[in-house]
């Protein structure tokens, strides 16, 4: 009988692929892949190390698994991902109760790394080169069957100095777009109708392989792929956002209209701090740009705040500016100081509950906006991709183009006809509740 393995990825869509991978490698291997990870022989806990409350949520993580094995209900349990590739020793020194600590680099050995400890190895540790994390190869898709991430890139070369993800990943590399390509063919044969496109910075794609930007060029051929008929960009750096690539989002059908533009602050003062490029007014000329070329554009964004040195008049002009621009989708963290970064030595650190009230500041805030947005979609008749029926509502659950997966909210609609999860239907937008939509199938 075949080991049964189970896998917990935590953190980001580009660890889930990763965790893919490995799975895969696993499977190929003869290796059994089980859902539940607590029904499991050998429990692979992917982990994120970016911030604190991720780091948190590996460490439980892996205690609760750690205490099942110490029930005698499973065999063993393996840290892999960021926070081993960054603590690497610390987290067997803290957590002895592990089998094995893997690092990015020796994702590949894991098919090795499973049968030693089965071979009465001692607890291993194992860290290769950064560089040698696969961005190639097989995968078994852990999200719903209907859509896919499709990670373009690795590492990322932008040393934002609030962000441990150099240190962690290395270096940027992107995959030849041939390579992505013909992954994005396979996952459309095996079913996949929607791609989200992901990197640290999807718009640097290409530059180390072609000497420039790539992305637009990418897209285009992307649209090509017949089954596909969602595609949506992720992680696209304001400074980067070339008008090649608003001309491409513009006229290919299959490239929804929505765009991820992660700016963390408004103040050029903080953007410069944080190694970032661009200012209140360089950002709202970008902005203002991208409506224009894409009417209709679905805009999120991502914030910091309480970044060291962050004066109550900065955040009042982040305030103003949430106020002016509207970004149909946000979402805003305080600011974690992490060793080894350079913001985290800074002298001037805010008080956490300072940085937390800021937070909540704008998100009260765009919660305001969100419902003025909502609003504006009542009486229209949206796409949505169905995800599965909610029993407790007693309707059906999706998303329209406006609304990634994972991230935004959802369109809940009862309708006569019962859809098949995967299947893209029409609904008639009549109600709302919070983030989300309310409706009934108008097909």
């Amino acid at each position: 009988m075949s080991t049964r393995v189970g896998m917990v990825s935590l953190g980001c869509a580009k660890n889930q692929v990763d965790a893919e991978r490995m799975l895969y490698k696993l499977r190929e291997e003869g290796f059994e892949i089980v859902a539940d990870a607590a029904l499991a022989e050998v429990v692979i806990v992917n982990t994120c190390g970016f911030i604190e409350a991720a780091k948190q949520e590996a460490i439980d993580t892996i205690l609760e698994f750690c205490t099942l094995k110490q029930e005698g209900r499973i065999k063993a349990v393996i840290c892999t991902g960021c926070l081993a590739e960054r603590y690497r020793d610390e987290v067997m020194k803290e957590i002895p109760e592990l089998d094995a600590v893997v690092g990015i680099g020796s994702n590949s050995d894991i098919v090795q790394i499973i049968r030693s400890i089965y071979a009465g190895s001692e607890p291993i540790t194992s860290y290769g080169e950064k560089e040698m994390l696969d961005i190639e190869g097989g995968r078994i898709i852990s999200t719903e069957p209907f859509y896919a991430y499709l990670k373009v890139a690795e590492g990322c070369d932008n040393c934002c100095t609030f962000c441990a993800i150099p240190m962690i990943r290395g270096r940027f590399r992107s995959r030849p777009m041939e390579n992505v390509i013909e992954e994005a063919k396979w996952l459309a044969s095996k079913g996949v109708t929607e791609l989200v496109v992901i990197a640290q910075d999807t718009t640097r794609y290409g530059e180390d392989i072609y000497g420039e930007p790539k992305l637009a060029a990418l897209l285009k051929e992307l649209c090509k792929i017949e089954g596909i008929r969602w595609i949506r960009t992720l992680y696209a750096y304001p400074e980067r956002i070339t008008d090649e690539l608003l001309e491409v989002i513009a006229e290919e059908e299959k490239l929804v209209k929505y765009l991820d533009i992660p700016i963390q602050h408004c103040c050029g003062e903080i953007l410069k701090r944080m190694n970032r490029s661009g200012d209140r007014e360089s950002l709202t000329a970008l902005i203002n740009k991208i409506r224009a070329r894409i009417p209709g554009i679905v805009l999120r964004t991502t914030l910091l705040t309480g970044f060291p040195g962050e004066t109550e008049e900065q955040f009042e002009e982040l305030c103003e500016f949430v106020k002016e621009i509207k970004f149909e989708r946000l979402g805003c963290f305080a600011y974690s100081a992490e060793e080894g970064t350079p913001a985290a030595d800074f002298e001037d650190q805010v008080p956490i509950k300072v940085k937390e009230k800021r937070s909540e500041i704008i998100m009260e805030e765009q919660m305001f906006i969100s419902d003025r947005f909502n609003e504006t979609q009542l009486g229209k008749t949206l796409e949505v991709v169905t995800e599965g029926f909610d029993r407790y509502a007693e309707c059906w659950y999706g998303r329209s183009a406006m609304d990634a997966p994972e991230i935004d909210g959802k369109v809940f609609f009862t309708c006569e006809n019962k859809p098949r999860v995967g299947e893209y239907v029409k609904v008639s937008i009549d109600d709302l509740m919070d983030y989300d939509l309310l409706g009934t199938r108008a097909d």
